[in-house]
């Protein structure tokens, strides 16, 4: 299918400011923009309720959100555990308040979504063991936030759906109950891929994969091991075990073929997996409704998936 002509619009009309986000500039100049980037294209819903908390986690305190949609499932609630992208060097619950605004209210569900340690100031494994922590935190706190331990699902766009496959496969060393499912937004599965969609739609796509070259370096300590499955999850041996799956990728996003690859493993692994290619799509085109309308299609039809298995009652 051709390129969306919303999505068309927005490239030209970043290519022609100079907004792209760039490789290789500094961390705080490189999180503004991705922060402008999402401004460009929110649309703010409204919420029953917003609640900031901190939690303790081992590098020091971890900020998260709790939202609770307009629309409230009876108590205690299913809950979905979010993890925003921003390529492991950028995003905050601020760049993604649009964003669990609108999977709250599409679900029906609470949203916890969790600040990690970000690169290069706190390099790989900080955001896995944030993530962790906050798993954790939420799954033996479920009474006090009202949530049903039972109905929590796991899930993250882009870099943060990195760190959401991570954790689902590490939960089955965890003392906390197997998730309700996990959803994966345009995920980055492997950081050493060299994929048809990397080569195809690696520049002038959005994302351009001299940044995610330059991001993974900030990520990665000298030596690390590129097929560490905390790193490129999509490497890992084992797979079974893992919750439902639902896979959300673009057609036009050089990191679609990762996700493609998941679903196929997961699927050969026998786990319930779901996966659906936005035709047309970019990727982040989640986030930005406000400039590409297709994208609440979208969370229409994500709800649509994933309701029934997390709103189970």
């Amino acid at each position: 299918m051709p390129l969306d002509p919303h999505a068309s619009r927005f490239l030209k009309m970043l290519a022609a400011s100079a907004r792209p986000l760039r490789a290789r500039c500094k961390p705080d100049e490189r999180r503004h923009a991705f922060e402008s980037l999402l401004q460009l294209g929110e649309r703010s819903e409204p919420i029953a309720h917003v609640e900031n908390l901190i939690i303790p986690g081992p590098g020091g305190s971890i900020p998260l959100r709790k939202y609770a949609p307009t629309e409230a499932q009876s108590e205690p609630a299913p809950a979905l555990i979010y993890f925003h992208g921003g390529g492991l060097v950028a995003g905050s619950l601020d760049t993604h308040d649009a964003l669990c605004r609108t999977l709250a209210n599409a679900v029906k569900c609470l949203v916890v979504s969790v600040s990690y340690r970000l690169a290069p100031e706190h390099p790989f494994p900080a955001a896995i063991e944030d993530g962790c922590a906050a798993v954790r935190w939420t799954f033996s706190h479920a009474e006090r936030l009202q949530i049903d331990p039972l109905r929590i699902g796991i899930a993250g766009d882009s870099a943060g759906a990195n760190i959401a496959a991570v954790i689902c496969q590490l939960l089955g060393e965890a003392d906390v109950p197997p998730p309700a499912l996990q959803l994966l937004l345009c995920p980055i599965l492997d950081f050493g891929a060299n994929t048809p969609s990397r080569r195809c739609f690696g520049a002038g796509y959005l994302v351009e994969m001299t940044e995610v070259a330059f991001e993974l370096q900030q990520y990665l300590p000298a030596g690390s091991n590129m097929d560490d499955p905390r790193v490129s999850p999509l490497r890992a041996t084992n797979l079974h075990g893992l919750p439902a799956t639902y896979i959300h990728t673009a057609e036009y996003d050089p990191v679609r073929d990762e996700g493609l690859a998941y679903a196929d493993r997961l699927r050969r692994s026998d786990i319930e997996v779901h996966h659906t290619c936005h035709a047309g799509m970019i990727h982040m085109f989640y986030a930005l409704p406000g400039l590409i309308p297709y994208a609440r299609t979208a969370w229409t039809q994500i709800a649509a998936q994933i309701t029934p298995a997390l709103c189970r009652t």
